[in-house]
């Protein structure tokens, strides 16, 4: 598996790895997450005019898609019930998805963002048990809740790995 820049023109592969992710989290019970058509093809366009959206390719064929983009982000400047591991510059991933029958996407990002940064921090919805695991498994820690533009609440991890 390879990861690139994503282009505007891989937007027709990108949404249905984006639906994808969203039936697996609806089937698992998370239904409160990635609605109202969330993630938008204008969310994926504003992540590739920053220079931040990424798709894994596997054989040829766009398998998943995550953003990747610097700090600040600004919902994580305030964080409760909590803190973060430290105030180093970090690097935020959010939309992580895949399509269902590709595995090995949370190995393959991982190494990729830490050649690129010692310090990863994420966020999940409280019902997205499957990310909450994959987070965990991957040696991230649980620092706190954050809170969305929207209001909305999230579980907050980050990661740092030496240099």
């Amino acid at each position: 598996m390879t990861i690139r820049l994503a282009t505007y023109e891989d937007i027709p592969a990108i949404m249905p790895v984006i639906d994808a992710a969203r039936e697996m989290m609806h089937a698992s019970g998370n239904v409160n997450q990635w609605i109202n058509g969330y993630p938008s093809e204008e969310v994926i366009q504003a992540d590739i005019a920053r220079d931040g959206g990424f798709v894994v390719v596997d054989d040829e064929r766009i398998v998943a898609y995550f953003a990747f983009l610097p700090a600040p982000e600004p919902t994580y400047a305030h964080i409760y019930e909590g803190a973060w591991l430290n105030n180093e510059p970090y690097y935020v991933i959010h939309r992580l998805a895949s399509l269902p029958d590709v595995h090995g996407i949370w190995d393959c990002v991982l190494e990729w963002a830490f050649e690129r940064t010692r310090t990863l921090r994420v966020d999940t919805h409280r019902d997205n048990h499957i990310m909450q695991h994959n987070i965990l498994k991957h040696g991230f820690t649980y620092c706190g809740i954050i809170y969305l533009l929207s209001g909305d609440e999230r579980l907050a991890y980050q990661r740092t790995i030496d240099a």
